[in-house]
């Protein structure tokens, strides 16, 4: 079966707010569709929405609404929360379903809907057809009547159970008591949260995009733009900065001498921390094929495996729940520890971190800094229409560049799931073969997209 997908794509919906798809209308269809699907019984049926701050949230939100009570689903409404929040609350709450209204790490924009499933995981691409396949479909007979219809209601204290729960991945008499530590909020999601649970581990923080206007979620700061977060490190000589982005799933860390410690680092700490207290499962982490072979080439030397799958966060969750691990994650920053949470997140993947960093006693660039990274170059080519992955000219050149990198690296061509990008990522040994091989494919793909 084909994956050619009118609406999805790698991590839910998501495009320009008020442009096709991310119109109120879809999130409407979403709502209607979802709603049908997910509706098994004739008890009430709820679902949880969650967003982030950007200021299309509000129609997003309403259109949602409207299509669930339409379909005879209770809306509970969170307010700003992080992504792994919903998770979290969908299954407390004894919800069907959830939904995260958030475009990530994107410009504040763009939007996007990600549902969970009733035991707070991601959807499968089989449910996601399923609701695709019901948009497009008249379901007006299959709507609600009468006091079947839906209501909606916004509920308290999800921030204060969010952050309990959080704080209770670490051991109980835990503290961070005599850190310094920076918080970048990425003017997004856990703006409010983060910062509370941290202070309350007894941790002195400093916080910088805590200041959400609906415009400026990740606008110069967030795990995709760290130099803020590296300057404010240096200049309050912190021990540690965290850097989250917009909905909080996902993390990247900035070391004492404001250096960047990505996913691939961090998976590789956790791997060897959990593997020496006997918490490991599996033998190994699942990363995807992004992640730096040298992080393969550490887990080996640990006896550790590492299992590859595509770039998303929900396969590799659907690859640990089928195979039993649980440390997973991406090299962007999205690390799922499934003793804790069912998808990624950035604040626990944080305190596990510092938990590390308490225990052993050392400062951060030495505990945070595992293995020596593999020259990697990727780089984006912007298309406008056509394949040009189908070009022959593109597929000789990247047959050519297979060989020439030959064992002593890999290559990764992808188009991206969320924009009209085409990510061409190659590493290897010899760091100016890798960035000869990546600037000819990205040369003959620019060509073939003119």
């Amino acid at each position: 079966m084909s994956d050619k997908r009118k609406y999805f794509g790698t991590d839910g919906i998501r495009g320009y707010a008020n442009r096709s798809p991310m119109t109120a209308e879809t999130a409407m269809k979403v709502g209607m569709a979802a709603g049908v699907s997910f509706k098994r019984g004739n008890h009430r049926h709820r679902v949880v929405v969650g967003k982030d701050t950007r200021l299309s949230g509000y129609m997003i939100e309403n259109a949602l609404v409207a299509g669930f009570t339409a379909a005879g689903m209770d809306v509970f409404l969170l307010g700003p929360v992080p992504t792994p929040a919903v998770a979290m609350l969908t299954r407390s709450l004894r919800a069907d379903i959830g939904v995260m209204i958030s475009a990530s790490h994107n410009a504040f924009h763009d939007n996007g809907i990600k549902l969970f499933g009733p035991n707070g995981f991601k959807l499968s691409d089989d449910l996601e057809r399923e609701i695709e396949r019901l948009m497009d479909e008249d379901l007006t007979n299959r709507m609600a009547e009468g006091k079947s219809i839906g209501r909606a209601q916004r509920i308290e204290g999800v921030h204060d159970r969010y952050i309990e729960t959080a704080k209770r991945t670490l051991p109980r008499k835990m503290s961070l008591e005599g850190l310094r530590v920076v918080i970048d909020c990425a003017n997004g999601a856990a703006y409010k949260v983060a910062p509370q649970a941290l202070w309350e581990l007894g941790a002195e923080v400093v916080t910088i995009g805590d200041k959400p206007d609906g415009t400026n979620i990740n606008e110069e700061c967030g795990s995709t733009f760290t130099s803020t977060l590296q300057r404010k490190v240096n200049e309050v000589r912190a021990d540690i900065g965290i850097a989250l982005d917009g909905d909080a799933d996902r993390v990247i860390i900035v070391d004492e001498k404001s250096n960047v410690v990505d996913g691939d680092q961090l998976m590789a700490l956790v791997a060897q921390s959990w593997s020496e207290t006997q918490r490991l499962n599996g033998d190994g982490i699942v990363a995807t094929i992004m992640s730096n072979l040298g992080l393969e080439r550490f887990l080996q030397g640990l006896n550790l495996s590492l299992a590859r799958t595509a770039v998303g966060d929900r396969y590799v969750v659907e690859h640990m729940r089928r195979n039993g691990y649980n440390v997973g994650g991406e090299q962007s920053g999205h690390i799922v520890l499934s003793d804790y949470a069912t998808t990624g997140d950035g604040l626990v993947a944080a305190l596990q971190v510092l938990s590390v960093v308490k225990n052993w006693d050392k400062p951060v660039s030495e505990v945070c800094n595992r293995f020596e990274p593999v020259p990697q170059v990727l780089k984006n080519v912007r298309y406008s229409q056509g394949e040009p992955l189908e070009n022959n000219k593109v597929i000789d050149c990247i047959e050519e560049a297979r060989q020439r990198l030959a064992n002593s690296g890999r290559l990764v061509i992808r188009k991206s799931g969320t924009e009209p990008l085409i990510r061409v990522m190659a590493e290897g040994d010899d760091e100016a073969l890798v960035g000869q091989v990546v600037d000819d494919i990205c040369s003959t793909l620019r060509s073939a997209a003119a």
